[in-house]
């Protein structure tokens, strides 16, 4: 028998005799299904079954190795505020009914289910209208505190929430993860929300604005954690601070969100890095505080704050 009858076949290429072999598994394989290995070559099989095994890379938080790099969640809740802005738009009938100065609740999504007393211009109150006041939330309206966090009163009401979101966002879902990330981005919102029904009675209350200040206690935890410099966030957040008392926005709506990222930020820090199951634990509990809160407001709560 001819040395060329008797030389091995690819295992891929049964036309291929080849004399080259994969270290792993030893069968033959052809120039072209060779894979460079640190020692010899390996066959495709191999790789493919080495990669399957191999364990992989958690950032300091729990995030996968490539988990947030597109900023995929960032993108999909500056979608959903955006969408909703434009049908807010489509239901106001022009663009004057999001940019008005007045800040009337928008009518979107329902009928009117009454109307607020108090205010000097009875604005209807809807179903899912782009507020949320102590007197529709005591009466049982509780999800307008996670509704209101997609509504703003203007363009640029949005326009400045989202830039922030998306330099804020990105970094934050890189490093924590998507499913981390939105769950600190809603807590640090809701926290903002009960901030504004514990202490703003009198205030009609919508946007973004308390998770994004969230980003930013979660930013200072976060760097501080991976020991990286704070002083261009602490600057950037005093800056709004003092545009939120000068222009009169939701004081504590920010300071609320403020602290509740902060708080999540401590939770997701402080956990040993081997126990990051514990994160979810933390929220839960976080959750169930701010619940207890709200209910507990809503007790002590007189009869003058009734929807009628």
């Amino acid at each position: 028998m001819s040395e060329e009858q008797s030389a091995p076949v690819c295992y891929r290429h049964r036309n291929r005799q080849t004399y080259l072999r994969c270290v792993r598994c030893d069968k033959p394989i052809c120039a072209d299904c060779r894979i460079d290995a640190p020692v010899g070559f390996q066959c495709p099989d191999c790789v493919a079954e080495g990669r399957r095994t191999m364990r992989k890379t958690r950032s300091s938080f729990g995030g996968g190795s490539r988990a947030g790099v597109a900023g995929t969640a960032t993108k999909v809740l500056i979608g959903a505020n955006v969408a909703v802005f434009v049908l807010a738009i489509v239901a106001g009938g022009s663009l004057s009914a999001v940019t008005s100065s007045s800040m009337t609740p928008l009518h979107m999504f329902g009928a009117e289910i009454g109307f607020v007393p108090g205010y000097s211009t009875d604005v209807p109150v809807t179903l899912f209208g782009n507020t949320f006041t102590t007197p529709v939330v005591a009466a049982g309206g509780y999800y307008r505190m996670i509704t209101a966090m997609f509504l703003h009163f203007g363009a640029i009401h949005l326009l400045f929430n989202m830039v922030v979101l998306w330099m804020l966002g990105r970094i934050l879902e890189r490093d924590l993860g998507p499913a981390r990330f939105t769950a600190a981005y809603f807590l640090s919102g809701l926290a903002g929300s009960v901030a504004v029904y514990l202490f703003s009675y009198d205030t009609f209350t919508a946007g973004a604005s308390g998770a994004v200040y969230g980003l930013f206690g979660l930013l200072i935890m976060v760097n501080r954690k991976l020991r990286r410099d704070n002083q261009g966030i602490y600057v950037l957040l005093g800056l709004n601070l003092v545009l939120t008392i000068f222009m009169g926005f939701s004081l504590a709506g920010h300071v609320g969100g403020l602290i509740g990222g902060l708080i999540c930020g401590a939770i997701l820090t402080f956990t040993p890095r081997e126990r990051r199951q514990l994160h979810w634990i933390g929220f839960a509990l976080f959750l169930i505080a701010l619940a207890a809160v709200t209910f507990f407001q809503t007790g002590s709560l007189d009869n003058r704050f009734d929807v009628v």
